[in-house]
C-alpha cells in the first residue's frame, strides 16, 4: 500500500513533468505543416547589453525576438567569441514584427522567426515641411561586422534546415513587412551575400536587363509598378498615385534590392528588378499581371 508521503511525492513529480492521465495513440496526419513560414531580419540600434535587456525584460510594451547576434568591438559584450543568443524558442511566438504585412498575411509574429542583429545605426525624422508626402528621415547606417554576418549566415542556414518550408522570398527585413514605420536592417545589410550562401531571394541580372530595355522603351505606368510590388509581397494599392504607402514600399524594396538609391522614387531600374523577381519567384502572378496590363 502506497504511503501518503510517497503518493504526495509521486504527485509532485508528475506535476513537474507535466504528467497526464491520458494515454495517446500517435497516428501522424499528412495534413499539417510548420507554423513557421517567414524569417524577419532586424537591427537593434543599440549596443548588446541594452538590446539584451530590452528583448528579455518585461515592460509595459514588451518586445522580443527569437535570436540576438552580437557584434565585435561592442564594449558591453564580454565574451571572447561571438555567440548567438537564443531568447525565444522557435515554437513560441516572439513579439518582433508588430503590425505587419507580407504576401497578404498580417500579424506575422504568429508565423515568423525574428533575428535581431546588434548594429547601432539610427534614424531621426526631420520636421515635416509644407509639402505633403512622406516625412524626411536622416539616417546614419553603419557597416555590419563581417564576423557577425558569418554568424548570421550560419544561424539562418541552421534555421532553414529545421524549417525547410520558409521560401527564399519569405526571408525579409522588418522594413519589408512594415515599410511605413521601420527602416531596418537598412541598406548596408548584405542581402546579396546571403543569397550567394543560399539564403533569401535575389534577381537574375540577365532578366533584369531584359526588363530594363523594355521599360526604357516604354516606361511602366505607376499603377503597374504598384501591382508588381503588391504581387511580390508589399502592402500597396494600385492607386496610380505616388502616395505615402507607395513611397514607403518603394523605399523598403530599394533598400533590400537596390541599396545605392533608396529615395522611394519610382524609376526604370526599380521596375526592372521588381519584374525580374516576379518572373523568378512569382511566375503565375506575373503572368496574370502581364495579361491585364501589358
Amino acid at each position: 500500500m502506497i504511503s501518503r508521503a510517497l503518493l504526495a511525492s509521486l504527485l509532485a513529480s508528475c506535476a513537474l513533468l507535466a504528467c497526464t492521465p491520458l494515454r495517446f495513440v500517435d497516428a501522424v496526419s499528412e495534413n499539417q505543416s510548420s507554423r513557421i513560414g517567414h524569417l524577419v531580419i532586424h537591427l537593434t540600434s543599440g549596443d548588446f547589453a541594452e538590446s539584451l535587456r530590452v528583448l528579455t525584460e518585461r515592460t509595459e510594451r514588451p518586445v522580443s525576438a527569437h535570436y540576438l547576434v552580437p557584434e565585435n568591438g561592442d564594449p558591453t559584450y564580454q565574451r571572447r567569441r561571438l555567440r548567438v543568443y537564443r531568447l525565444v524558442g522557435d515554437d513560441q511566438r516572439a513579439w518582433h514584427a508588430g503590425q505587419s504585412h507580407w504576401r497578404g498575411e498580417t500579424a506575422l509574429n504568429s508565423s515568423s522567426i525574428g533575428i535581431e542583429i546588434v548594429n547601432r545605426s539610427s534614424c531621426v525624422a526631420e520636421a515635416p515641411g509644407s509639402e505633403p508626402g512622406v516625412p524626411e528621415v536622416r539616417c546614419e547606417f553603419l557597416d555590419y561586422d563581417p564576423e557577425q554576418i558569418e554568424l548570421v549566415i550560419e544561424l539562418i542556414l541552421d534555421i532553414l534546415r529545421r524549417h525547410p518550408g520558409i521560401d527564399p522570398d519569405d526571408i525579409v527585413g522588418h522594413s519589408d513587412i512594415a515599410p511605413d514605420r521601420r527602416l531596418d536592417p537598412g541598406p548596408k545589410f548584405p542581402w546579396r551575400l546571403l543569397y550567394e550562401h543560399g539564403i533569401g531571394a535575389w534577381f537574375d541580372e540577365d532578366t533584369a536587363q531584359r526588363y530594363r530595355e523594355r521599360f526604357e522603351a516604354q516606361p511602366p505606368a505607376l499603377a503597374l509598378l504598384q501591382r508588381g510590388l503588391a504581387a511580390y509581397g508589399y502592402d500597396v494599392d494600385d492607386t496610380g498615385e505616388h502616395d505615402a504607402r507607395t513611397q514607403f514600399a518603394l523605399r523598403a524594396f530599394q533598400m533590400h534590392f537596390r541599396p545605392s538609391d533608396w529615395s522611394g522614387q519610382p524609376d526604370v531600374e526599380t521596375a526592372a528588378i521588381v519584374f525580374a523577381l516576379l518572373e523568378k519567384y512569382r511566375p503565375r502572378s506575373l503572368e496574370a499581371l502581364l495579361e491585364t496590363s501589358l
